[in-house]
């Protein structure tokens, strides 16, 4: 189903498609389902971008429907910030990165984001978890950012420690939170944007060309 399921999501939008053996780090409440579809697009994460991730995991629950397996889908960050949703509330229990980890997609880097060889840290995601016997990926277990500290050093909120996670250590402090919020409140208050993006567009990682090429293609569709 491994196939199927990839091919469905790459024709419908997505960028990347992953699959992951979770059965050793779920929670619980969710410990029934042991295989995640990781599912990334390149591209910012906005209100098109949401709409685009929920397209694409509902595409991904009525083939998992369809075989009569069980699914969860959880939210996009987003949605989660913005919904009061049983679901939404779920979101903590296992993050999207943790999925695309899992499924090989890529690691975290000192900027506390999911870094791809191609995309870089230009991914948006969206997990679908399932029993279905989906085969699994090999998981990424440590950091590729090696001796990389660019984010580290010119975060303009000192925001990052410069840590480095591994699958040994994923809750390891790698954002000063407050900090990050403290300077994205300042520059709304400033310019009415509060994000800053540095931590992103400073990586060597996919700096240079799919995301672009995606982002111009989907600027000519709309024109």
């Amino acid at each position: 189903m491994n196939d199927a399921l990839e091919k469905a999501l790459l024709d419908a939008g997505a960028d990347i498609v992953g699959f992951a053996g979770v059965e050793d780090i779920l929670k619980p409440e969710i410990a029934h389902l042991t295989r995640a579809v990781s599912i990334g697009v390149c591209r910012n994460l906005n209100e098109g971008t949401v709409r685009l991730l929920a397209e694409l995991k509902k595409r991904a629950v009525r083939m998992l429907k369809k075989e009569g397996y069980k699914y969860l889908s959880i939210p996009a960050d987003s949605d989660r910030i913005k919904h009061n949703t049983f679901i939404a509330k779920l979101y903590p229990l296992f993050p999207h990165k943790m999925a695309a980890t899992s499924a090989g997609l890529g690691w975290i880097g000192r900027n506390g984001l999911l870094i791809n060889p191609d995309y870089g840290p230009r991914l948006s995601l969206a997990t679908v978890l399932t029993d279905a016997p989906l085969k699994a990926g090999r998981p990424v277990r440590k950091s590729m950012c090696g001796n990389c500290r660019l984010c580290v050093e010119h975060c303009p909120s000192n925001a990052l420690t410069g840590r480095e996670w591994s699958r040994e250590k994923p809750y390891i402090e790698l954002i000063r939170l407050q900090c990050c919020k403290d300077h994205k409140k300042e520059r709304r208050s400033v310019n009415g944007k509060p994000n800053c993006g540095l931590c992103i567009t400073i990586c060597p990682h996919g700096r240079k060309d799919k995301c672009k090429d995606q982002n111009s293609k989907l600027r000519n569709e709309k024109n």
